[in-house]
C-alpha cells in the first residue's frame, strides 16, 4: 500500500497572515484542498494521512466533505516541527502499515506536485528503500561570509536540491526515527527526514522532480500558484473551443 502523509501542521510564520498558509484561500478554495484533491486523483496513492494541528481538525473535516473522492483515512496531530509531525504520523500508522508499504511524505502546501513525480518517487522507494524528488541547481551558489557578502563559491554540478515528494519503505523509516529518538539525534540535525537518513550513514536516492512541485512558503508563492491555476483554467477552456 502507498500512503501519502501530507504535513499540514505548520503556522506559516513566513507568510504575513494570521491564517496558516495551508488554509489560505486561493481562487476561493484553501491551498490544502487543492493538495488533497491532487493526491486523491493520483492512481499510485491508496490512502492519505493528514497531519494537522488539532484546532483545525473540525475545519479540515468540512473541507473533506467537499471532495468528490476521498482517500483520507487518518487525521493525526502535528508536532512542533517537521520531524515531530513525521514522528507522530509514523507512530500513528505503525499498527496499520507493513514494513514494505510506502510512506509518501509531502507538504500540504505543495498543491501541484506532479503525478509523475509521485509515481517515480514510489518506484525508487520500492527498489532502493527511498526515493527523494530532486532537482539540479539552476542558480549559481556561494558560501556567505555574513548577510552582506560571500566568501567562496560552490560548484553547482555537485549539488542536488530536494523538492517533494519523499517516499520511504515504512519499516526502515519507523526504525530510523525510533533510533533517532533513543540517541537524541533529532535534536542535533536539520528537521528533515533526508537529514536523518544521511546522519545515520544511509544513502538517499534521487527521483524525478518538476518545477511545478513548488512548496508555498512566502507570499509571492501564493501569487505564483494562483497564476498557474488561472493558466490551467485558460488552457482547459481553450481546449473545449
Amino acid at each position: 500500500m502507498n500512503v501519502a502523509i501530507l504535513l499540514a501542521a505548520g503556522n506559516g510564520t513566513r507568510i504575513n497572515s494570521k491564517t496558516p498558509k495551508q488554509f489560505i484561500k486561493v481562487l476561493d478554495k484553501p491551498v490544502l484542498s487543492y493538495t488533497i484533491e491532487n493526491f486523491n486523483n493520483c492512481d499510485e496513492i491508496d490512502a492519505i494521512c493528514l497531519v494537522i494541528q488539532n484546532q483545525w481538525r473540525a475545519y479540515t473535516k468540512t473541507l473533506l466533505n467537499k471532495c468528490t473522492s476521498n482517500k483520507v483515512r487518518w487525521i493525526l496531530e502535528g508536532g512542533e516541527d517537521f520531524n515531530g509531525s513525521v514522528l507522530n504520523a509514523i507512530n500513528g500508522l505503525k499498527n496499520e502499515l507493513k514494513d514494505n508499504d510506502i510512506a509518501v511524505i509531502s507538504f500540504g502546501v505543495s498543491p501541484l506536485t506532479t503525478h509523475e513525480s509521485i509515481k517515480d518517487s514510489i518506484q525508487k522507494a520500492k527498489l532502493y528503500g527511498n526515493g527523494i524528488a530532486s532537482d539540479d541547481m539552476r542558480l549559481s551558489l556561494c558560501i556567505k561570509a555574513d548577510e552582506q557578502k560571500s566568501k567562496a563559491y560552490i560548484n553547482r554540478e555537485n549539488i542536488k536540491a530536494f523538492s517533494n515528494p519523499w517516499s520511504f519503505k515504512f519499516g526502515p523509516l519507523l526504525q530510523n526515527y525510533n533510533l533517532a529518538q533513543k540517541t537524541n539525534l533529532l535534536n542535533k540535525i536539520e528537521p528533515r527526514t533526508t537529514s536523518l537518513y544521511l546522519a545515520l550513514g544511509q544513502k538517499i536516492y534521487f527521483s524525478k522532480s518538476s518545477v511545478f512541485n513548488l512548496k508555498i512558503t512566502y507570499e509571492e508563492d501564493l501569487d505564483i500558484f494562483e497564476g498557474l491555476l488561472l493558466l490551467k483554467q485558460k488552457r482547459q477552456k481553450n481546449a473545449k473551443l
